[in-house]
């Protein structure tokens, strides 16, 4: 029955909607890509505007637009504009059953930012299937606090929908989904460790971005392998028409971007390095910890008309090295490292096509190394070369049609040692093959709809293949009202193996589930408004119900060699988000709030996991004084977190050496006893950031200054309690940090 099913539903996703209404002769198309003139970057989100028309498009996360159905033979105005940059009209007659290409370079504004422009813009967005999608670009990232420097993982933090257990790690969890769940994609390839220092920092460096694009579920059928939320970032291609020098400097790390051109192209690299680990005292408690760690990034474009026309290759590359070597041989040592290389073909075709061809090859590897502490060792490995090819087909309807396959080839390895001194090692290898299409009706000025069925061969070919079928809508009341909607089924073959009761994780090992287990399984479903109150203001409200099956859990049971090192459980999340934006230069102010509930359940034991924040509320307001000085106040409240309260001890009898002396070689030492399982819940946090950015320009120099005030009332927010001695722990206190960054 359900393969008769999925046949239906796949007919239906590429059954052609209705004949084309529009006489093909009568119209034409146009396209191009837009860019910054000053270094030939793509300018992400932008918009394109056809003033006769009232109608035009926006442009991708690469620059790339295409507007359809333009009649032909008439002069019209096509007016491209983007925030910061100086607005351009071009006067162009469209070819009748032709494609017009047209490649624009808008030019920095250097005006008030008052003056700047917005055309357009209810227009391209009239009807996006967009829930659940969060756009950013770098100078968003730039107005949030930092901590030390520009995160983007610490970033999504503020977004409604997305959780951390502190101030402390740059780990996220969204809708109630644990952090392995989490897609995290740098040019479209994988990254399976994307953390610096015990988790504290991200690995992807702020220099090298230049968009960003997060789905906190509803994620089209593109996109798999993860159960809650992907993260794509789009690096920056490199300085086309000058060599330029950026370095900058912080309390934690110093950094170099290096670019320029090439001929018929672009190169950029990127290093990031630390050189201090003072600042780190105020994240872990005053305690000296000697992380070192470094990263590094390269992209080298080339596109020659001559060679092949509207086609675009990019060779990219990214590593990175975390090591934490101690002193003292009673505490351990830890190292790991993230590296990859990949090659990307975009292609814009003569017919209305875009296709794009990625092979990649991503590889982790990490190591605890206990010496003569008490933590078991730990060792993984992960080796990931995967090849993609999509393709996008825009018909003369305005309907789209996404179709693509993707192959991976996975090894992992784990090695561990569990708390009761039992070894295993999961050894897995394994391949898959993805073929996904989808349907996407825009021909309607009121309704849209994107609708995909996603097929996997699965990593373990015992269990055969999974079928991911998914759907997103868009109706629109009026106007300035649109109800959205989503549903969609995802699989997830990877998992990462984290314990709970860790406060702050070292690093997550990766391994493939085993056959002896079902793949973890999610069921979205997500609905809400997007209501335009004013010109400038807008409100959002999103809903949402998440259920996982075959959730896999460690056996802390485990006694013997033979028993299963992993079971099966499940989760279960829902709640609501509203989210106000007003954005009317030179103020931005943005406030979310988000009511969610999360569960885990083991057998018949259901609990909280760490990560279920039941109230959270965000505020964010900028001001623009001119375009080189800003300032911006972020404020942020959470209910209080789960955790497993400490109800005594007893004193435990440890025998050091089996055949010394039983009176010189035993000892007692206090032992917690725990209550159930995180039960209990710490008091409500809340703290206030402060940021003041200034640009100065001297002859060919800019100097970037970012002076950053995190927690400025010192609120003290309790991080957790330590079980040995109950001495309470709290997070960041009131922290000044400042960045400098010059540019040639």
């Amino acid at each position: 029955m359900i393969p008769q099913k999925l046949f239906l539903f796949t007919f239906i996703i590429f059954l052609p909607i209705l004949s084309n209404e529009l006489n093909a002769q009568s119209f034409g198309k146009l396209r191009g890509f837009v860019t910054d003139s000053t270094n030939g970057e793509a300018l992400a989100y932008g918009n394109v505007f056809i003033a006769e028309l009232n109608n035009g498009a926006s442009t991708d996360a690469r620059g790339y637009y295409i507007i359809n159905n333009i009649s032909a033979g008439k002069k019209l105005n096509v007016v491209f504009s983007y925030v910061g940059y100086r607005t351009q009209t071009i006067q162009i007659t469209i070819v009748r059953d032709e494609i017009t290409q047209l490649n624009v370079a808008l030019v920095p504004e250097r005006l008030e930012l008052q003056t700047v422009e917005k055309i357009g813009e209810k227009i391209q967005d009239k009807n996006p299937t967009d829930i659940g999608l969060q756009k950013l670009t770098l100078r968003q990232l730039e107005i949030l606090p930092k901590g030390v420097e520009t995160d983007v993982f610490r970033s999504l933090k503020y977004l409604p929908g997305v959780q951390a257990t502190g101030d402390v790690s740059a780990r996220y969890y969204v809708r109630g989904g644990t952090g392995d769940q989490n897609l995290v994609l740098l040019n479209g390839v994988t990254i399976y460790n994307p953390f610096h220092a015990l988790g504290l920092f991200s690995v992807i460096d702020p220099e090298m971005i230049n968009s960003v694009e997060f789905y906190k579920g509803g994620f089209a059928a593109e996109y798999g392998s993860r159960l809650s939320s992907v993260l794509s970032v789009i690096t920056k291609n490199g300085n086309k028409n000058n060599f330029s020098l950026k370095a900058s400097s912080s309390y934690l790390t110093g950094k170099a971007l290096v670019e320029g051109p090439i001929p018929h192209g672009s190169f950029m690299f990127t290093g990031r390095k630390s050189y201090s680990n003072s600042i780190l005292k105020k994240f872990l408690n005053d305690k000296n910890v000697p992380i070192d760690f470094y990263d590094a990034s390269f992209k080298i474009n080339y596109s020659n008309p001559d060679f092949i026309e509207n086609g675009k290759f990019s060779l990219f590359g990214f590593l990175s090295g975390d090591k934490l070597n101690s002193v003292n041989p009673k505490e351990e040592d830890f190292d790991w490292s993230t590296n990859l290389i990949g090659f990307e073909w975009l292609q814009v075709h003569k017919a209305p096509i875009y296709s794009k061809v990625t092979v990649s090859l991503s590889q982790f590897n990490g190591e605890v190394i206990p010496n003569e502490s008490k933590l078991k060792p730990r060792k993984n490995a992960v080796s990931d070369f995967s090849g993609t090819m999509d393709f996008t087909y825009l018909q003369d309807s305005e309907d789209e049609i996404g179709a693509g396959f993707h192959f991976k080839i996975l090894s992992t390895n784990l090695k561990i040692v569990n708390q009761k001194g039992i070894k295993s090692e999961i050894d897995s290898y394994g391949g898959n093959f993805t073929l996904y299409g989808k349907y996407r009706v825009l021909r309607f000025d009121n309704f849209s709809a994107d609708a995909g069925l996603r097929i996997n061969s699965g990593l373990n070919s015992s269990q055969g293949f999974y079928y991911e079928p998914r759907i997103s809508m868009n109706y629109r009341l009026s106007q300035d009202i649109a109800l959205k909607a989503a549903w969609g089924i995802y699989q997830q073959e990877v998992v990462a193996i984290s314990d709970e009761n860790e406060v702050i994780s070292l690093f997550d090992p990766w391994i493939i589930i085993p056959n002896y287990l079902n793949t973890s399984q999610a069921i979205h479903y997500i609905a809400g408004f997007d209501i335009d109150v004013l010109e400038d203001l807008s409100l959002k409200v999103e809903g949402y119900y998440k259920r996982t099956i075959h959730l896999p859990f460690i056996n802390e049971e485990k006694a013997f060699e033979f028993e299963p090192d992993l079971i099966s459980g499940r989760a279960e999340s829902y709640g609501y988000e509203i989210s106000i934006n007003y954005s009317s230069l030179p103020v931005i102010f943005i406030t979310s709030y988000s009511l969610g509930y999360a569960y885990k359940q083991l057998g018949n034991h259901i609990y909280y996991p760490k990560y279920d924040v039941r109230h959270s509320l965000s505020t964010s307001f900028e001001y623009n004084f001119s375009s080189d000085l800003s300032a911006s106040i972020v404020w942020s409240f959470s209910s209080g977190l789960p955790f497993t309260r400490l109800i005594g001890y007893y004193d435990k009898y440890y025998l050091s050496d089996l055949y010394g002396s039983a009176l010189s070689n035993t000892y007692y030492e206090p032992y917690p006893i725990l209550g159930d399982k995180n039960i209990g819940r710490l008091p409500v946090y809340h703290r206030l950031d402060f940021n003041l950015s200034k640009k100065f320009e001297f002859s060919f120099l800019k100097f970037y200054i970012d002076l950053n005030i995190i927690n400025v009332y010192n609120r003290k927010n309790i991080f957790y309690f330590k079980r040995d001695t109950g001495e309470r722990v709290n997070m960041l206190p009131f922290l000044p940090t400042a960045t400098l960054k010059i540019e040639i």
